[in-house]
């Protein structure tokens, strides 16, 4: 019987365990998981989801605040079109984040970044272009296009001199996207290195609507899988959502696939960005717990615990200090939902949206508790403590329990002692 150590994914010249761990935005896919996973020898994704109030986070910079300064006046105003990124600050904070990853990287692993190419930031293409232009200056192996694939993203990397060095993936729900992303790209004349396909039960955004459940991930594997074969094109396709033991990604290596994206399992270890009393969450959380749900402002069906604080939070769009999400003419389907609240209740100190939630105030928060669909699954990987909370686990123990585990069994850690002051 093989385990996934028994394949290896092969990208250009370089042999790689063939575990990718999923990029997840804000900073929930920390440097240090990525850097775990590329020194243990798998490719691993920092997200490049709101980079300025990551890097206000983690290098004390004043992005945010310097942006709300500028742009304070426009708070209440609902007209958002004036509230504009600066594109050199916004390469400057990409680079920085990006650069200080690589500096630290360690193994025969890769590092990645996850574009979040539905952040259109109120310019999609300018902001779109800068983010991936500045990811390359700062020596990132590989850029995943992702949540909202761009068909004309190649073309606005491809005056980068590494346009052609770095790696290049994208992720798709389907053989359609697949096929119109390569025809949009072809003037290119350059594939991509990796198709990540991603099925019904990933975590976070979906590329399916609300019939996600009729869908199968190895059905759309396979379809893909038998295209490539016939249109004699060599691309490693990578299997995501759903990925919850080593032998389900096994299966799929048999099947054919380079390697496994895997997120989920991620979100309780050590090095994930989420506090510990959300990874507490995440273990409690029972399968009823889990939803898929249209609160998203991008139009994307979303999967998340149902009782995450963001639901139903009729929080004041904060578009002065982020507005991720705004489109080209500065709108917001949240900032729609939160004004017709307002108006319907007037007086009112907190008024309740729950059709809509402000994604980037509730993810920049951890109020929004994206996950897969198997995180019920969560409380079977780890132990138990005498206090009923949940043991967190090392980055390295899940990627080897993926890597070397049989029969669908889960390598449970050893009980932490408690070290008494």
């Amino acid at each position: 019987m093989k385990c996934v150590d028994d394949f290896r994914l092969r990208l250009g010249t370089q042999e790689l365990v063939p575990i990718m761990i999923g990029g997840m935005g804000v900073d929930i896919s920390t440097s240090a998981l990525a850097l775990e996973a590329a020194r243990l020898g798998g490719v691993g994704h920092i997200s490049d989801a709101m980079v300025p109030t990551v890097t206000d986070r983690r290098f004390n910079t004043k992005y945010v605040k310097d942006k709300l300064k500028q742009y304070k006046f426009n708070v209440e105003n609902s007209d958002k079109s004036v509230v504009q990124f600066d594109l050199g600050l916004l390469a400057e904070a990409t680079r920085m984040h990006v650069g200080k990853t690589m500096e630290a990287k360690r193994g025969d692993g890769l590092v990645f970044i996850n574009c979040m190419e539905k952040l259109t930031m109120n310019a999609p293409k300018d902001t779109l272009r800068t983010r991936m232009h500045a990811a390359l200056d700062a020596g990132i192996d590989g850029i995943t296009l992702a949540a909202g694939l761009h068909l004309g993203s190649f073309a606005l990397m491809e005056d980068h001199p590494r346009f052609r060095d770095a790696k290049l993936g994208i992720i798709v729900s389907s053989l359609r996207a697949l096929q119109l992303f390569l025809k949009k790209s072809a003037r290119s004349n350059r594939l991509p290195d990796y198709v990540v396909v991603e099925g019904p039960l990933a975590g976070g955004h979906l590329g399916f609507g609300m019939d996600w459940a009729q869908y199968d991930l190895a059905a759309i594997v396979v379809e893909i899988r038998d295209w490539l074969r016939a249109e004699q094109l060599d691309i490693p396709l990578i299997p995501a959502g759903g990925v919850f033991t080593g032998s389900d990604a096994t299966n799929f290596l048999e099947m054919g696939a380079g390697a496994v994206q895997v997120a989920t399992r991620f979100t309780v270890a050590r090095e994930c960005g989420l506090p510990e009393k959300v990874q507490q969450e995440y273990f409690k959380a029972n399968e009823d717990d889990i939803e898929v749900n249209q609160l998203s402002p991008t139009g994307y069906p979303m999967r998340m615990i149902k009782h995450c604080p963001a639901i139903g939070d009729g929080i004041r769009p904060n578009c002065e200090a982020y507005g991720y999400l705004l489109d080209a003419k500065g709108g917001c389907s949240y900032i729609d939902a939160y004004n017709r609240e307002v108006a319907a209740h007037p007086g009112e100190r907190r008024i309740k949206v729950w059709d809509k939630t402000c994604l980037c105030t509730q993810m920049r928060n951890f109020d929004c508790w994206t996950c897969g669909h198997n995180a019920y699954r969560l409380k079977d990987t780890t132990v138990r403590r005498d206090d009923g909370s949940y043991q967190l686990l090392s980055a390295e123990h899940v990627f080897q329990d993926y890597q070397y585990s049989k029969d669908h069994k889960i390598a449970l850690p050893e009980l932490e002692s408690i070290v008494l002051a």
